[in-house]
């Protein structure tokens, strides 16, 4: 425990940290804030639904606590994770905030309605209140854990904990039909490139990431 707060005395006294955090909570403040109107203007251009090779063939299991306290849970192990090592913290919630506003961008280009007999979701959890989860493409639940898992690739534990999450959140998603196959598919590719524009973005904070102190 001291080491801990030892490590974040030492970075938390630079204010070159100081300021990069504070864009990173102001760059993830307005990403939620965009999902919060990307899933009002896609709720109300919602089209039809869509067969689905895979949803077509597996029936529909309630995965409401996966859905909603799983993604709370998640947000806990991963606030743990960055601040046990604060000099995660930058990149990561860069990151996670580019995610958000590319999602947000994405799930406004096409309207489609959430396939037919999908999984009860809760309307009084906090999470339904940014997201009803009619913002299907692509999947924030397959993506953001598998985010993470990049990040974090080199420390092997959090990298098999986190894809272990990727695929608790997928395959949850499919079975409750809360997204289509395409969906869930998609976000693993299209996550890897925002990894790779977050690192060209922000490489003084990447390099934190990795830099290696006693």
């Amino acid at each position: 425990m001291r080491k801990i707060i030892d490590r974040h005395k030492s970075l938390w006294a630079q204010r070159s940290f100081i300021l990069q955090v504070g864009a990173g909570v102001l760059l993830l403040v307005f990403g939620i804030f965009a999902t919060y109107f990307a899933n009002i203007y896609t709720t109300i251009r919602a089209s039809n639904a869509v067969t689905d090779l895979i949803l077509d063939n597996v029936p529909v299991v309630n995965v409401n606590f996966v859905f909603t306290d799983g993604a709370m849970l998640f947000v806990l192990f991963l606030a743990a994770v960055v601040l046990y090592e604060p000099k995660r913290i930058p990149f990561t919630v860069k990151s996670v905030a580019l995610f958000i506003i590319i999602r947000s961008a994405f799930v406004t280009l096409t309207h489609l309605a959430p396939p037919l007999g999908r999984s009860y979701i809760d309307p009084t959890d906090i999470l339904y209140r940014v997201s009803s989860g009619d913002d299907l493409f692509f999947s924030g639940h397959t993506g953001l854990p598998f985010l993470i898992a990049i990040i974090l690739w080199q420390h092997k534990p959090l990298r098999y904990a986190f894809l272990a999450l990727t695929l608790i959140s997928g395959t949850s998603v499919l079975l409750g039909h809360l997204h289509y196959s395409i969906d869930v598919f998609s976000a693993l590719f299209i996550t890897y490139g925002i990894f790779h524009i977050s690192r060209w973005l922000f490489p003084e904070d990447y390099a934190l990431l990795h830099h290696h102190s006693d």
